[in-house]
């Protein structure tokens, strides 16, 4: 199987991932994508971050029912902060019949140069691109090993975004999956 991978803090997960991930696995020659939970994004602050596990399950929650869609914990065992270069190299260990390919906005793609081992990820990993705002294609885009997705539809909306949201006391209904409302807000998440 080819598997696309969109990893991400996912801190919350909300509707705009799960629509890029579903837009992505259909339009695309990718069996499924997997939703990579990352316990420690080497670009992000650790301390402003709910718990893996939570996370993870909220990343559950937001795909229940669909089949082509999977949450990962891969990266839940391997040395903190995580690298992409290193989770890649597990992944062809563990699933050495499944091709893998990466799935990113251009606003990460503009800052590839900087990932560890960049040269040897493109070199073995197809990469697909979807739009962000304000982030236009650089050098990389031209790249045989990356394909621009210019007509995946996005949402106007960040973690961040609503994360604040929920400590001002706002609601999050249609930011967020249902069942992912429900249980942050069961859970009391993000409001301190």
């Amino acid at each position: 199987m080819d598997i696309g991978l969109f990893f991400g803090s996912f801190n919350p997960i909300h509707t705009g991932h799960v629509i890029i991930a579903n837009h992505v696995v259909y339009h695309t020659s990718l069996d499924e994508v997997w939703l990579v939970v990352s316990p420690q994004n080497p670009f992000k602050e650790k301390h402003k971050m709910l718990d893996a596990y939570d996370r993870l399950h909220l990343v559950e929650l937001a795909l229940e029912g669909n089949d082509k869609l999977r949450s990962s914990n891969i990266e839940f065992n391997l040395p903190k902060p995580s690298y992409t270069i290193d989770t890649l190299t597990y992944l062809h260990e563990k699933y050495p019949q499944h091709r893998f390919s990466l799935l990113m906005g251009g606003d990460n793609l503009l800052h590839f140069h900087k990932w560890k081992n960049h040269e040897q990820i493109i070199a073995k990993h197809h990469i697909y691109v979807y739009k962000r705002p304000d982030s236009t294609p650089d050098q990389w885009a031209a790249h045989p090993q990356v394909t621009l997705l210019p007509d995946t539809p996005s949402l106007e909306i960040s973690s961040t975004f609503i994360r604040q949201q929920i400590k001002l006391g706002f609601p999050i209904t249609y930011l967020v999956p249902p069942a992912v409302e429900q249980y942050i807000d069961e859970m009391g998440f993000y409001k301190d």
